[in-house]
């Protein structure tokens, strides 16, 4: 549990002000995710449709890293540990999570009722409850070069450009009379 009153304000209040947090479970890397502040903890929903989150090992009652940034400046501005528990769907916190995720999530394809009967049925909800105090803080970044290194993607176009294609020529200036 986060033992200062500050170190849980700032946790709650950058988690509020954040649109994404970064998670980190287990297994896998670093993913961004959006979430809403629900109840004294970050809430996510993903599966089929929605943001994913497999390959993070996130589970009932295991552990994940959160990180988030400042509204301000967009930089890293907490990193705190969580315990990640996911609520029975059709339960009193799952609603809750549901009735706020609902609120936030864009371009949902659905009525807000059939998103809620879509995410029982095929999606996961989380909840991840802070679990200590955090990690890094204003007081205490890292002083070393914290960034990750790109995952691979066979979405690269590291090819030569088609010498069909039209060049763009800069028009010329001219240079002052002397």
């Amino acid at each position: 549990m986060v033992t200062t009153a500050f170190d849980l304000a700032l946790i709650e209040e950058s988690a509020k002000k954040s649109s994404l947090v970064w998670v980190r479970g287990p297994e896998g890397p670093v993913r961004a995710l959006w979430h809403v502040w629900h109840d004294g903890a970050v809430c996510l929903v993903g599966g089929p449709g929605e943001q994913p989150f497999d390959g993070l090992g996130l589970v009932d009652g295991g552990t994940a890293t959160v990180s988030c940034r400042s509204k301000d400046k967009g930089g890293r501005l907490v990193v705190w540990p969580a315990r990640v528990a996911e609520p029975a769907p059709g339960g009193e916190p799952w609603q809750g999570a549901v009735d706020e995720l609902r609120g936030k999530r864009l371009n949902a394809p659905e009525t807000p009722e059939e998103l809620a009967a879509r995410w029982a049925a095929e999606c996961r909800v989380l909840r991840l409850e802070p679990a200590g105090d955090p990690l890094q803080r204003p007081d205490s970044m890292p002083t070393a070069a914290t960034a990750a290194a790109p995952l691979p993607t066979p979405a690269s176009t590291r090819i030569p450009v088609p010498s069909g294609l039209p060049v763009r020529r800069r028009p010329r200036r001219e240079r002052p009379a002397r």
